[in-house]
């Protein structure tokens, strides 16, 4: 039996909602969009907060954009993390936990974005769950 590839692909692509941005897409479980730009990530690194944690900093920044979906969320690692493996291990480790945390403690008028640090792989998920839920709190009260 061939495998059908065209198939394939058609269902892992996230499904979009025509008339809208076509960057916020909804996955399955997904409650968060993706930043889609670099300005968003520097615009959020000058004017925003950020918390420094064991496992990962988290910046927040008011979204300016009426137009944009409620809650964008992104994620980066820099090439001190590790090599593109680890770097990449690091940004899903993140994205499971925003895929968990976010939808109920995050504020949805606000980006965020989460920076992967080296002890992102060692570091057990319970703890950075607390230290996310932790970090979101003292955001809230900074602002």
């Amino acid at each position: 039996m061939a495998w059908d590839t065209e198939q394939a692909t058609q269902q892992l692509r996230p499904l979009k909602v025509r008339g809208e941005n076509p960057h916020a897409c909804i996955q399955k479980g997904r409650v968060w969009n993706s930043l889609p730009k670099r300005a968003d990530f520097l615009r959020i690194a000058a004017g925003g907060v950020r918390r420094v944690t064991p496992g990962f900093i988290l910046q927040c920044a008011p979204n300016v954009d009426e137009m944009a979906p409620p809650l964008r969320v992104g994620f980066t690692a820099s090439r001190k993390v590790g090599n593109a493996v680890a770097r990449n291990r690091v940004k899903r480790r993140l994205r499971a936990l925003a895929d968990k945390i976010m939808p109920e403690a995050a504020n949805p008028a606000h980006d965020y974005v989460f920076i992967g640090r080296t002890e992102t792989l060692k570091r057990k998920f319970v703890a950075m769950e607390q230290d996310l839920r932790y970090a979101l709190k003292k955001l809230a009260g900074a602002k």
